[in-house]
C-alpha cells in the first residue's frame, strides 16, 4: 500500500521560499509566522540554490549575542551544498528512506530542472496517516 503511493501527492506545492538576497532576520520572522522549519531557497531563474532551516538561522541569533554583528542574508547561512532533490513519482517509503539518508527534514522536488515543490518528513507522515485511515492497516 505504502509503496504505491508518490509523494508528490503529499509535496507541499507552495512552501516557503526564499531569495538569496532575502535578509537573515526577515526570514526568521517568516519560519516563525509559518510555523515551518525551514525553506527552499531560490535563484532568479527559479532554480533551487539553497535551503535554510531554523538551525541555519540560529546561527545569526548567535552572531547577533555573542558576537554583536548582527544581519546578513539568507544566503549568508543556508545550505548550499551538495543539494539533493526528490524524485516527483518517489513513492513515501523510497522518499523517507531519501530524507533519512540525508539527514535533512525536508527535500525539494524538481521536473526537467524546475522547482516544483518540497517533500518535507512532515508531509510524508501526513501520507502515511491518510493511507492507514483509507485502509486500517498501517502493513496492507
Amino acid at each position: 500500500m505504502l509503496n504505491s503511493v508518490d509523494a508528490d501527492d503529499y509535496m507541499t506545492a507552495n512552501p516557503v521560499i526564499f531569495s538569496p538576497e532575502t535578509d537573515i532576520y526577515e526570514a526568521i520572522q517568516v519560519l516563525v509566522e509559518r510555523r515551518v522549519t525551514g525553506g527552499t531557497v531560490l535563484n532568479a531563474q527559479g532554480e533551487v540554490v539553497g535551503i535554510v532551516s531554523e538551525l541555519d538561522c540560529l546561527k545569526a541569533v548567535i552572531q547577533t549575542g555573542y558576537y554583536g554583528e548582527g544581519g546578513g542574508t539568507v544566503a549568508d547561512f543556508m545550505f548550499a551544498g551538495n543539494i539533493q532533490f526528490m524524485d516527483d513519482h518517489a513513492n513515501i517509503v523510497d522518499a523517507a528512506q531519501k530524507l533519512l539518508a540525508s539527514g535533512r527534514r525536508r527535500m525539494p522536488v524538481r521536473k526537467d530542472g524546475k522547482f516544483l515543490g518540497q517533500v518535507s518528513a512532515r508531509s510524508l507522515l501526513m501520507a502515511f496517516v491518510a493511507a492507514v485511515n483509507r485502509t486500517g492497516d498501517p502493513g496492507s
